[in-house]
């Protein structure tokens, strides 16, 4: 029987604008060093202390207005990962033009792999773990955790989706925390 108290897979998001993937990778690059529980609890307040990440706002964001950032309660007070995040989304904003949308930047890599690699390049703080995440909740096709888990070294879910444990209690979406997403979607959109 599956541990009730295990976090659900992560809800995903039909991502639109460069707003909604900042909203969705800067929760990966809080994320990082730092508890999902910590990052959920304070998210809704980031958002607000982020412009609800509208990418052009945050990209603007003045040296004065990081420090503040740097300062506020209301988010991880992490200047590095602060400033990762405004240079992402001026990223953003320079892969949406070059692309037509980030849609076509992240399916422009030849797959999964292909475009680990290139959002490592092109981003700040997102790693192996917070690229499986963003393609995940934007509704990419990855591969099905237990696979990734086991060829980057990551901690398996508890309970995934078709798992043994999942059949037996009915359960449907239960992972552990730093496992988003039981199941692989198996086309695009």
């Amino acid at each position: 029987m599956p541990d009730p108290n295990a976090p659900e897979a992560p809800a995903q998001v039909n991502a639109r604008t460069p707003d909604d993937y900042l909203d969705v990778m800067s929760k990966a690059v809080f994320q990082s060093g730092i508890s999902w529980r910590v990052i959920d609890a304070k998210w809704p307040s980031t958002r607000e202390a982020f412009h609800q990440f509208d990418t052009a706002r945050v990209a603007a964001l003045s040296e004065r207005e990081i420090d503040a950032l740097a300062a506020d309660t209301r988010v991880i007070r992490n200047r590095r990962k602060i400033e990762a995040i405004v240079g992402n989304a001026a990223r953003l904003l320079e892969l949406q033009a070059e692309h037509g949308s980030i849609r076509k930047y992240l399916r422009s890599h030849g797959g999964f792999e292909g475009t680990v690699k290139a959002l490592r390049k092109d981003f700040k703080f997102l790693g192996e773990s917070g690229c499986y995440y963003l393609l995940w909740v934007v509704k990419e096709e990855v591969p099905p955790y237990e696979v990734w888990a086991a060829q980057h070294n990551q901690r398996p879910p508890r309970s995934t989706p078709g798992s043994r444990a999942s059949r037996d209690s009915g359960a449907e979406a239960a992972t552990d925390a730093a496992s988003p997403g039981g199941t692989r979607r198996t086309g695009r959109r």
